[in-house]
């Protein structure tokens, strides 16, 4: 019930099973919802995929590192304008017509992608679809943690986590089977507006958050809803526990709908709500995950991966972990909780991310040779800058992709011999190929390339059950009713700003200060990460949504996470400082 605090341990994992045939409304409603969260996470996996081939269609994408990030972080851009919009809409209008809208949004993204004549068209087309994917990121999970029962809801906002990974590791499934496929790129963005119309028609059958129907002062359809979602015995504490935080408000802040910024701020509640929450999530965008997703068959390609289906396929195998990972969240969430799972996943990231960091080092630094005999062979399609250097001037595989606009043309008995390095063209390119060769352009063949995919596999499993759902997980249950949509979309409008810099900076700074040391910049982030998380986010493991407020009041700084929390007693003290 949700007046005092539940116990959780692995009994809520099977409990949150068991709902399949318990109570499926309940599941109807976390994973109609959470197909906003698959939309999220397609719409922002495809493009890593896709971009391989727009660059082939596209030549001034080729040539122009900005334009492609660009079409990556614009829809990163349109996130941000939804995220925050998507706060007002929620509490203005409601969860569920937020969801409404976002789906509308990317319909219509999908469609301006999948028949953009140019790359502006395209990136008009990735805003659009990045108002939508902002609305949903803040929404669903909001939605699904406004209707579950407290014993299960972070099993089951976890499953809007899952639904974002495995709408990445779908977007790799859909990349690879529109691999050879006219118009390739064009299908794989185009295909999401499909989940988008299906929500869309299951959302028109379902009911609004009981929890903002009861703010809005429609008791009875709110109680109607809950009689759904709770046995009989806890419907009626349940809704007393919600009616005594509605009149908490009022008598604090009044009725009036307009929600004052600066009385927001004051609260000291919500004041350190908000730090936890804007915190985890500038924290989950800045240790580098969105590199990972968005670039991830760039990054094999760094690490010496030649082929755009083989780097497609180290991709989906990276997605496919994402999403297992996702999976263990939802075992782990309400057992272990949400503040340990955080520090162990930091940990692991922080050495992923030193891995990551060496193998880049050791690969960029140990790049075969250029040679000038195996460059003759290609008579004028010789590198001009390697052409006009002294005879007597090392170059290796980096010098030649690196600043000259050229590409490496593997040796034909072994990539790990030297090459030559040639123009950076597709006629060049297929020449290359057409003599046996594999043809780089982004990264060198190197012996210890295989170990920077073991970092990048590492990462990912580290980082998908903790700072990749716990973040979402936390701000949809830590911030008082009245200012649950507000906070919630301040929240992801961070995220999604810190989404921004990470995305729109990633291959400037690997061209800039190179792979390895862009890296071991994330991974100092990490630590950084690691400390905030120990200081200033509390634990919810197991409590009401109504009591976290109580919670947040009693203590600022949280040192002890891994002390059992003694239960907490209602107190009728205002939240003002």
């Amino acid at each position: 019930m949700e007046g005092g605090i539940h116990p959780t341990d692995a009994s809520a994992f099977k409990e949150c099973f068991s709902l399949a045939w318990k109570n499926p409304y309940i599941l109807r409603l976390a994973f109609s919802a959470g197909i906003g969260g698959l939309l999220f996470g397609y719409d922002t996996g495809v493009i890593s995929g896709a971009l391989l081939y727009i660059r082939d269609d596209f030549e001034a994408v080729d040539k122009k590192t900005w334009l492609q990030e660009s079409i990556v972080s614009m829809a990163v851009a349109g996130a941000i304008i939804g995220a925050a919009i998507g706060g007002w809409l929620n509490d203005r209008y409601g969860r569920r017509f937020a969801l409404l809208f976002a789906d509308f949004l990317f319909f219509v993204g999908a469609v301006l992608m999948a028949a953009a004549p140019n790359p502006s068209v395209l990136i008009t087309g990735r805003i659009f679809v990045g108002f939508g994917v902002g609305m949903a990121s803040m929404t669903a999970p909001l939605y699904i943690s406004e209707a579950s029962p407290a014993r299960v809801r972070g099993a089951l906002v976890s499953t809007n986590g899952f639904l974002i990974t495995g709408g990445q590791f779908l977007s790799y499934l859909i990349n690879l089977a529109f691999t050879k496929t006219p118009g390739t790129w064009r299908w794989m963005l185009g295909v999401a507006g499909l989940p988008a119309l299906l929500q869309f028609v299951l959302m028109l059958a379902l009911p609004e958050s009981p929890r903002w129907l009861y703010r809005k002062g429609r008791e009875e359809e709110a109680i109607t809803i809950l009689k759904k979602i709770y046995p009989s015995e806890d419907v009626e504490a349940e809704i007393e526990a919600l009616k005594e935080s509605v009149e908490k408000e009022v008598e604090e802040t009044g009725s009036s709908e307009k929600i004052d910024v600066v009385q927001l701020m004051k609260t000291k509640t919500v004041r350190r709500g908000l730090i936890a929450g804007v915190g985890l999530q500038v924290f989950q965008q800045f240790v580098g995950i969105n590199t990972v997703m968005y670039y991830s068959p760039t990054i094999a390609q760094l690490a010496g991966i030649a082929s755009n289906q083989t780097a497609l396929l180290l991709s989906l195998v990276t997605a496919g972990l994402n999403a297992l990972g996702s999976i263990v969240s939802i075992y782990f969430i309400d057992r272990t909780g949400r503040k340990k799972l955080l520090v162990i996943s930091l940990i692991g990231v922080i050495l992923s991310l030193g891995l990551l960091s060496g193998a880049f080092q050791e690969t960029t630094t140990h790049s075969p040779p250029i040679s000038v005999a195996e460059t003759s062979n290609f008579g004028n399609f010789t590198c001009p800058a390697f052409g006009s250097t002294a005879p007597s001037t090392r170059w290796d595989c980096m010098k030649c992709i690196k600043g000259s606009k050229c590409g490496f043309c593997a040796s034909s008995v072994n990539k790990l011999l030297p090459g030559a390095c040639l123009v950076a063209h597709n006629n060049v390119r297929d020449t290359c190929h057409s003599s046996g060769r594999l043809w780089y352009t982004r990264g060198c063949p190197s012996k210890l390339g295989w170990l920077a995919l073991v970092g990048l596999a590492l990462y990912i499993i580290f980082f998908s059950p903790g700072m990749g759902t716990v973040p979402w997980i936390v701000n949809s249950e830590i911030y008082p009713l009245r200012y649950r949509g507000v906070c919630g979309g301040i929240a992801a409008t961070a995220n999604w700003i810190s989404n921004l810099i990470v995305a729109q900076s990633f291959l400037s700074l690997t061209e800039a200060i190179g792979t390895a040391w862009t890296f071991l910049g994330f991974g100092v982030i990490s630590i950084v990460a690691l400390l905030f998380v120990i200081v200033f986010v509390p634990e919810t493991k197991g409590l009401p949504i109504e009591d976290i407020e109580d919670m947040l009041e009693a203590r600022a700084f949280q040192l002890k996470f891994w002390k059992k929390r003694p239960e907490i007693v209602k107190k009728n003290k205002p939240t003002d400082v």
